[in-house]
């Protein structure tokens, strides 16, 4: 046991070490960009990476002034759409609800990225169609080979696989260093952090 938890942290030091820097700057760039023009930020999740995106909600309204938000948040709303019209389009109809446009942005947390072959995260694959189709940016954090959404996005950070084993504890770890990262970065900072401005 002891092992596995030290071969485990030497894992995330790998991960840490192959992160594409620049992806997260260009991740970086077009939220800038968005935030200029009044755009709003939502973002897409399943499993922990549902998790994950209320959390990460929370620090973009708060700490860079976003508009954002998460469909996952609403479980009324959302166990209803896959009810009434399934899983495949319940993000993608909640977009359209949202009346996404061209100023917004989609940000996706998904160990696969979604993949309409093998009917993986189809809501995601769907969801992202729709963006496109109105002009929305696409950024992620993924992990694999990033899927569909590596595929379409205008910037996407791939997770690493260095533990076939680990892949999904890894991909969800690593989305919230990634936007902690990005909430943080000078250019999006708007509001001091709590116990960073507590002196």
């Amino acid at each position: 046991m002891t092992e596995y938890t030290k071969n485990y942290f030497r894992e995330v030091e790998e991960v840490a070490r192959g992160i594409d820097q620049g992806e997260v700057d260009r991740m970086i760039d077009v939220l800038v960009e968005a935030r200029a023009r009044n755009g709003r930020l939502f973002i897409l999740g399943v499993g922990g990476s549902a998790g994950n995106a209320g959390h990460a909600v929370n620090d973009f309204r708060k700490l860079c002034g976003f508009e954002a938000y998460a469909p996952t948040d609403n479980v009324s709303e959302l166990t209803a759409r896959v009810n009434d019209d399934g899983w495949a389009t319940s993000f993608a109809n909640w977009l359209k609800g949202s009346r996404i446009d061209a100023d917004d942005v989609v940000l996706v947390f998904s160990v696969g990225g979604g993949n309409a072959e093998k009917n993986i995260s189809a809501n995601i694959v769907e969801a992202l169609k729709l963006s496109k189709s109105v002009g929305a940016r696409v950024i992620g954090v993924v992990g694999r080979d990033g899927g569909y959404t590596k595929q379409v996005a205008d910037a996407c950070v791939v997770v690493p696989t260095v533990n076939p084993a680990a892949v999904t504890p890894h991909a969800e770890a690593f989305q919230a260093v990634v936007w902690h990262g990005m909430v943080t970065h000078p250019k999006l900072l708007v509001n001091e952090m709590k116990w960073e401005s507590a002196r």
